[in-house]
């Protein structure tokens, strides 16, 4: 109904399915920032399909492996999903993901 009714603009950023989950918006600065299965994404608010950034955040390779040798699936559950987008000052954001069963964490500078 949305689409029909020219009520939203979706995301044509990616059609891999990458399972988004966590969100944090920046008013200040008119974009979205959101968590995904190996990315994440800074949006524009205005229209969200302009100027698509995307940073591509895997969990290593070795990470992968442990993981599917304690019997996980390889694409359901080792990947690194990113589950916190925190602002931490005006210039970073940090953020964390799943590393396939070991997390990690880091800081993205916004600029």
């Amino acid at each position: 109904d949305l689409l029909l009714s020219n009520s939203c603009i979706p995301f044509l950023g990616s059609t891999e399915g990458l399972d988004f989950r966590t969100l944090l918006l920046d008013e200040e600065r008119g974009r979205l920032l959101v968590g995904a299965k190996d990315h994440i994404f800074l949006l524009n608010l205005v229209d969200i399909n302009k100027n698509v950034k995307k940073i591509y955040w895997p969990a290593t390779k070795e990470k992968v492996e442990l993981c599917k040798l304690a019997g996980k699936d390889a694409y359901t559950e080792c990947s690194n999903f990113i589950r916190v987008l925190q602002p931490y000052n005006r210039t970073h954001v940090y953020v964390c993901g799943t590393g396939a069963f070991h997390p990690l964490c880091g800081y993205i500078e916004l600029g």
